[in-house]
């Protein structure tokens, strides 16, 4: 058989180079766990920006709580997730290499205590004695727990179910539980048959800060930059999008309808969710007070008092002594130039 000598001359040349550069069909392809939370970045999901911006394949799958998404990740089923400040948290104490790259939101009203019509709970002084949920190891399960502690109460004072929101919402709608810490699409379900009582953000001002944030494994980060550059600047245009011209996001907008029909809901539904989101922006993403300044981030700080804060509540083992290497504001600062 006769063989070409310039056409496998380049052909070895191109291989080399792709081996140079980490680039090969497998590599184009990744896993992206999201969750249902109303988001501006998740119409990137629907109508494909995020595979148009990167190059890449991606597999999107939906999950019910951040503790899914990191379970996934351990597995390795998973490479790049949005989770939140809880069980992040946990997961990085027990030693899963990951890291932050992108600051989705922080505690606002888009997560809340809803206490149910005829409970008979009016104010946080009524909660002893009730039966309340969160999803289990989520943000939403931290800051109820905290919430309890803040008001010198334990979890023998309260009973607190920690099941997925889906059980959440049936569990309310029975009249089986009190309350329920949720976010979208259980916070506007429960709205319906009750009320709010605290939201996020204020449990955040009585001391229990969180955030949600997405994150990649520490060896597809290292190896994948343009990847992860290219998804943000996905995440960034649509957060900016909503931020300049909200009227392209209300109930009658294709954008809210599109995010109805990926995440549930009505795109009413969606369109209110958005609103109650607590952003931050792309300035600030990479300063000490979130992603930038290592030891003294903000989300570096804010998982190890979560952590202290878990294992108190004897939900982990082991507190690290710094959580900066779960951290990187790389990703962001390179959007900036």
């Amino acid at each position: 058989m006769k063989i070409d000598r310039r056409k496998l001359a380049a052909t070895l040349a191109t291989l080399a180079l792709a081996a140079a550069f980490g680039v090969s069909a497998a590599d184009k392809s990744v896993v992206v766990g999201y969750q249902t939370d109303a988001l501006p970045s998740s119409l990137g999901i629907a109508n494909g920006d995020y595979e148009k911006a990167t190059g890449y394949k991606i597999d999107f799958r939906k999950f019910n709580s951040g503790a899914d998404v990191f379970a996934a990740i351990a597995s390795g089923d998973v490479q790049v997730g949005y989770v939140g400040s809880s069980p992040y948290a946990a997961a990085t104490s027990r030693g899963l290499d990951v890291k932050a790259f992108y600051l989705a939101s922080i505690s606002g009203i888009d997560e809340a205590l809803v206490v149910r019509n005829g409970s008979g709970i009016n104010s946080l002084s009524d909660l002893k004695g009730k039966k309340l949920a969160a999803a289990p190891v989520s943000t939403d399960h931290y800051q109820l727990l905290a919430l309890i502690k803040s008001q010198g109460l334990t979890e023998k004072d309260v009973q607190v179910f920690a099941i997925p929101q889906p059980e959440i919402v049936a569990a309310f709608n029975r009249g089986d539980i009190d309350g329920g810490f949720v976010w979208d699409p259980a916070l506007t379900e429960l709205k319906k048959n009750g009320k709010v009582l605290v939201t996020s953000k204020e449990v955040a001002e009585k001391g229990a800060p969180t955030f949600s944030a997405w994150v990649a494994t520490g060896a597809f980060a290292k190896d994948h930059p343009e990847f992860l550059k290219g998804f943000a600047s996905v995440i960034e245009k649509h957060t900016q999008s909503f931020l300049t011209n909200k009227a392209a996001w209300n109930k009658d907008s294709d954008n809210a309808k599109q995010l109805a029909k990926l995440l549930g809901g009505t795109s009413a539904d969606q369109a209110a969710g958005l609103l109650n989101l607590n952003l931050v922006p792309l300035t600030a993403q990479a300063s000490d007070a979130w992603l930038g300044g290592g030891e003294k981030s903000g989300v570096a700080r804010i998982l190890k008092e979560t952590s202290a804060f878990l294992k108190e509540q004897k939900k982990i083992s082991d507190v690290l002594p710094s959580y900066a290497a779960y951290v990187t504001p790389t990703v962001v600062a390179s959007l900036k130039k």
